[in-house]
């Protein structure tokens, strides 16, 4: 397979976005919001399939199996793990809520959501079911890297929209007061 270390560097990116969302629920004691749980819950998720995305063709490729038998496997892991990855999400209460508030009012989050949610219907609905149908032999492994980026892409948009989202932890019953004793010295 000629791309297999590219399809494992990018499982260990995913890894890391894994990684920082489970760093982020276990020092934040839990995210507090149906906002910041949706998308914890989707970082986390996309970055979990792109990593088992980024595997597939590199496992498969061990098999004595054709180059199109390995994207076509491939994309159909891809394309039942987006079924059941939506069909979990949103089967949520946060989900559900979210969908509901439209992300508690905010366009700009509103706008992004539909511009992801459409590059990944292309990228990794449409594209996996091209490869699985053999329309396009000679860019197989362009739309199925492609796919895999996308995965990625809707990880890393998810965590960035999670940090620009939280909201400051130092509110004013929060904030430390130097000692009575130092302003009385000092004065």
């Amino acid at each position: 397979m000629q791309d297999a270390d590219l399809f494992m560097e990018l499982a260990g990116i995913a890894g890391v976005f894994v990684g920082f969302g489970a760093l982020i629920s276990v020092r934040s004691g839990g995210a507090s919001g149906n906002v910041e749980v949706g998308m914890l819950r989707g970082m986390v998720s996309f970055g979990s399939l792109t990593i088992v995305a980024a595997l597939a063709p590199v496992t498969l490729a061990r098999f004595d199996i054709t180059e199109h038998g390995v994207w076509a496997l491939s994309s159909a892991v891809i394309l039942i793990g987006n079924v059941v990855m939506l069909a979990a999400m949103t089967r949520t209460p946060e989900y559900r809520a979210n969908r509901g508030a439209g992300y508690g009012g905010s366009r700009w989050l509103a706008v992004l959501d539909l511009l992801s949610v459409a590059l990944w219907i292309l990228a990794t609905f449409l594209g996996p079911i091209v490869i699985a149908l053999g329309v396009a032999p000679d860019l197989e492994a362009g739309l199925y890297f492609a796919a895999v980026v996308v995965l990625l892409f809707q990880a890393a948009l998810l965590l960035l929209t999670l940090v620009y989202t939280q909201q400051g932890s130092a509110r004013a019953s929060d904030r430390v007061e130097p000692p009575s004793a130092g302003r009385a010295a000092i004065a």
